[in-house]
């Protein structure tokens, strides 16, 4: 795996709560060769910094260092073309959902196109919500024990971490990398999330969605989106759409 390839890979933890986790995060990261560490609103402020995180990242300090801490997962997606949500938890609705097997080749396909590549785990107690998801693209479990799936956050990420920079590895070897002649230019999750709810606002104004009594109808319509991927292009022809709704309102 070269430098190029793990830079490309951007690690996201939403709303850690312990910091030993990050320092132990941090700790697989760099043992596997990545080091994008973005930290979603942790329980704790400025929790790289902590003692307890740093004695845990055992050497990984510079990891810790360079991570980034903010409130808007939004921002910590913007710009990926893909983005994983790792859970085990079943969703009425969301995003398609794939083991990790199956899902490592998406991951291979947009590095080898050059396209930048999130990771999202959620919440030691509650894992990754609804709202979290619905900036995913693809909904991830990794096979486990169906009676007890449960892995500790740092585990599952060197399960992630270790398993991909095999598969990256052997695109190398391969030589896959910049076989690519065409690159589709995906939308990223922030930028649906946000055209859904200039959706939402048109719907409302042409009065075919109700605000007091929504049921599932934006839901089953990110979930119809999240399934098509779509591209940069079609988000401004939605927008536009909406647009014209918002006009007969």
């Amino acid at each position: 795996m070269n430098a190029t390839q793990a830079q490309l890979l951007r690690w996201v933890l939403v709303e850690t709560s312990h910091p030993g986790n990050v320092g132990s995060a941090a700790r697989a990261l760099k043992t596997m060769g990545f080091s994008d560490l973005h930290l979603i609103s942790p329980k704790i402020a400025g929790v790289a910094e902590t003692s307890e995180a740093i004695a845990l990242a055992s050497g990984a300090v510079d990891v810790l260092e360079s991570s980034q801490e903010t409130s808007s997962l939004e921002s910590a997606v913007q710009g990926c073309t893909l983005v994983l949500g790792l859970t085990s938890r079943d969703r009425e609705f969301g995003p398609p959902a794939f083991n990790w097997q199956a899902a490592r080749p998406l991951v291979q396909a947009a590095i080898a196109a050059n396209q930048q590549v999130a990771l999202l785990f959620g919440p030691e107690r509650t894992g990754l919500d609804n709202h979290h998801l619905s900036l995913c693209t693809h909904r991830v479990w990794l096979d486990a024990n169906p009676l007890y799936p449960s892995l500790n956050l740092a585990q599952a990420i060197m399960v992630c971490a270790f398993t991909l920079r095999e598969s990256l590895e052997e695109d190398l070897r391969l030589g896959h990398l910049g076989q690519h002649t065409e690159t589709v230019d995906y939308a990223d999750p922030a930028a649906v999330a946000a055209m859904l709810e200039h959706w939402r606002e048109g719907l409302e104004a042409i009065g075919y969605l109700d605000p007091a009594n929504p049921k599932k109808l934006m839901p089953r319509l990110q979930a119809l989106f999240a399934r098509t991927r779509l591209h940069k292009e079609e988000i401004d022809l939605l927008r536009g759409i909406a647009k014209q709704m918002l006009l007969k309102k």
